[in-house]
């Protein structure tokens, strides 16, 4: 059964201008609004709370060396790895409602605490801009996937000693453009890269490339982390990097729902209701989500060593 945990940090983030702060730390709330939290508790699922982020402080330049809110970031990733970990290990699956992207270091530090454990990773970006491609680091939010696999400052990418994350050849990633500019170094170095096009105009063979990635390793499951905006931003344009040539809904939603109950839990994130104001954007993404995962982990049987969390 799912465990819900609302993570609204937007600690990962850019601020959208000068002395502003990210909104998409409101999400969790938005989506409670939108009535998520109900639907999935009448359907058995728990509630198991909120992880308080810290103060988000615009306090680094690109290039610096270090990540915006870095020593924040890093304390709220081991927070929330520990109740990610305290949920597995009692045979639920976390289900962390975002926030920002850079939960996906917080869901990598748990599982690689315990075991080997191979990742999905939905989203309209690659994320995968580090030290080695960019002198533009900054926002893990953008970063998250090269952090996770290793390849970004040790200070996020190296949390306990526990670099990597996930090894590079258990991660698909699934949903960017063509245009993205970590795809080729993406391609190079993980099992799959598949692009939104060809999620649209094969949905079968992404499936089936995405199985026979995860299959063919040793692996004690996998995770699944969905940015919103892997969206069309004519379906979701509360995000704050919308690009056009996205999935619909209903594409999402049966992508989602084939890997669902395989998964050992999930994350979504992105969403800004700051961009929202009628609260529509909230919806959609509450009923995706609700229609798409809520048989997360209902598969698995296995219970993770309790000294994970």
């Amino acid at each position: 059964m799912i465990s819900i945990v609302a993570a609204p940090t937007n600690l990962g983030l850019r601020p959208p201008q000068a002395t502003s702060v990210p909104g998409g730390a409101k999400a969790p709330d938005a989506l409670r609004e939108a009535g998520l939290y109900r639907r999935l508790e009448a359907a058995g699922a728990e509630d198991d709370g909120v992880v308080i982020a810290g103060r988000y402080v615009d306090d680094v330049l690109p290039g610096s060396g270090r990540v915006r809110n870095q020593d924040a970031l890093v304390d709220y990733t081991v927070r929330l790895a520990g109740r990610i970990g305290g949920i597995i290990s009692r045979g639920r699956a976390p289900l962390v409602l975002g926030g920002d992207c850079s939960v996906l270091l917080g869901a990598g530090v748990a599982l690689a605490r315990a075991g080997r454990y191979g990742l999905v990773h939905v989203d309209g970006h690659t994320d995968f801009r580090h030290p080695g491609n960019s002198d533009q680091c900054a926002s893990v939010a953008g970063e998250d996937l090269a952090a996770a696999v290793g390849l970004h400052l040790p200070e996020v990418s190296d949390i306990e000693g526990l670099r990597p994350y996930f090894l590079p050849q258990h991660v698909v990633h699934v949903g960017c453009r063509d245009d993205d500019e970590g795809t080729t170094e993406a391609t190079q170095t993980l099992a799959a890269v598949i692009p939104a096009r060809q999620v649209v105009s094969d949905p079968d063979g992404t499936l089936s490339l995405i199985r026979k990635a995860l299959a063919a390793q040793d692996l004690e499951g996998y995770w699944l982390h969905v940015d919103v905006d892997v969206l069309d931003p004519a379906f979701m344009p509360a995000v704050d990097s919308p690009d056009p040539g996205g999935l619909n809904p209903q594409q999402l939603i049966t992508l989602l729902g084939e890997l669902a109950a395989d998964a050992v839990g999930a994350a979504v994130c992105i969403l800004d209701p700051d961009l929202d104001p009628d609260g529509s954007c909230a919806q959609l993404v509450a009923d995706v989500t609700y229609e798409a995962l809520s048989d997360l982990g209902a598969a698995r049987t296995t219970v993770v060593d309790p000294e994970l969390g």
